[in-house]
């Protein structure tokens, strides 16, 4: 009986060590799985699919929940083949929308899987205080507390268990007629210095903080300068649902240096005008709209006599939302223009939609803007890479290219100006 206490003693202490490394594992491994699932879910889905409510795509945490992996994996990598493989669930799914969902064979069985965990994690409703910074929430409540609990539970029967075997060993000896010697009670303090002067103890411990903090240092440190979900709060508030999605204004209307400069730029108060001179959004007390009014009020503009008074003037200190690092060169018109076709047809847009949406995602959605895309060098290189522009072939920009080298080959003159070395934005950022 002796023996079976001893072993049981040993037991139940490496049974407690190995459901805390698992606790450990499964909470470290899931948030990670969730993280890069939200980054892939944002560069690959997002254009298409929300997570609560049905865009070109239906929403996918409901269908996650629905549909089994062994469906949805196949079906992501490349749901053209599965279809015509005559799949009765895969035709019945591409029934949905008349847009032809894109392939994604690039992706692997365990990365789609991430994307699922995080569909099925979902985000958090937002507060109604807005500005706050979209943070990445790791494994969901839930499960966490799950783990947790069995943990609590796996601890609790080993105790019983112990003292079952106390007791019983208690019994045995009494009814042998052999003196029990009461185990002398050590304070805990004593207890928890004696386990710290264990050299394998104080090892073991050393080793699971270091895996820990590293873990989480190493999270931390890979999402540093990541602003995805930044929704800063704006001094007014302009929503992009109703104007870029209900009434339907072609971004380029506001932001026209998205088309022909290296900035998309910020639209001037007078632009507001153009519509709010005579749209002004009376409640039904006849009040003009809060927020029409600020713009009115930094004009100095009174409604009523519709004139203007130029010392009443003052900016609209609107907050920079989408920021890149300095030494980062962005041209717009070169993407929106020159690389339109291959970006649209990268990121999988409808012919209705402006190309704007492959990286700022579908503002025609947003009530306040928020930075949709990692922005991260990583991001801008994966497609880079994947963006085909064997199309471009004709094109002024890349036409020049080509004679230029052309000329190269054949030992003529060539110059920087030949290659673009005369635009501005070659020397000035």
């Amino acid at each position: 009986m002796r023996n079976i206490s001893f072993v049981f003693r040993k037991v139940w202490k490496s049974a407690l060590v190995v459901a805390a490394l698992s606790f450990l594992n499964v909470a470290v491994t899931q948030a990670q799985d969730v993280v890069e699932g939200k980054t892939l879910f944002n560069a690959k889905c997002k254009s298409c699919h929300a997570l609560d409510h049905d865009l070109t795509g239906p929403a996918l945490t409901p269908k996650v929940n629905e549909l089994d992996e062994s469906f949805l994996i196949p079906w992501i990598k490349n749901n053209v083949a599965l279809i015509a493989s005559g799949n009765k669930q895969a035709i019945e799914a591409s029934k949905f929308s008349a847009s032809e969902m894109k392939t994604f064979p690039e992706l692997s069985d365990d990365q789609i899987k991430s994307i699922i965990a995080y569909a099925k994690v979902g985000e958090p409703k937002k507060e109604a205080a807005a500005g706050a910074v979209v943070k990445d929430e790791g494994a969901s409540g839930l499960s966490i507390a799950g783990v947790i609990g069995i943990i609590i539970l796996a601890i609790v029967v080993l105790v019983v268990l112990g003292r079952s075997v106390k007791v019983l060993e208690r019994l045995i000896l009494e009814k042998q007629g052999i003196d029990i010697t009461e185990e002398e009670t050590v304070p805990l303090s004593v207890g928890v210095r004696k386990l710290f002067k264990n050299k394998k103890f104080v090892f073991f411990f050393i080793l699971c903080l270091v895996i820990t903090l590293g873990s989480f240092g190493w999270m931390g440190m890979w999402d540093t300068g990541v602003h995805t979900g930044y929704q800063p709060v704006q001094p007014i508030k302009f929503s992009h649902e109703l104007h870029a999605g209900i009434n339907q204004i072609d971004c380029q209307y506001c932001h026209t240096g998205a088309f022909k400069s290296k900035n998309s730029t910020i639209p001037s108060l007078n632009v507001c005008m153009n519509c709010h001179k005579n749209v002004q959004a009376r409640t039904e007390d006849g009040q003009i709209s809060p927020e029409i009014q600020k713009i009115y009020n930094a004009l100095g503009y009174d409604p009523d006599k519709q004139t203007y008074d130029k010392t009443k003037e003052k900016p609209i200190e609107w907050v920079r939302v989408h920021n890149l690092p300095d030494f980062a060169y962005f041209n717009h018109s070169q993407h929106v223009v020159v690389g339109e076709a291959a970006i649209r047809k990268e990121k999988g847009l409808k012919p209705t939609d402006p190309v704007c949406f492959a990286c700022h995602g579908p503002v025609n959605t947003m009530e306040e803007i928020y930075q949709y895309s990692p922005l991260t060098m990583k991001w801008c290189i994966n497609c880079h890479k994947d963006a085909d522009i064997s199309g471009k072939k004709n094109d002024a920009f890349y036409a020049n290219i080509i004679a230029a080298h052309e000329k190269i080959k054949k030992g003529e003159k060539i110059t920087p100006a030949m290659l673009g070395g005369l635009e501005c934005g070659k020397c000035h950022y």
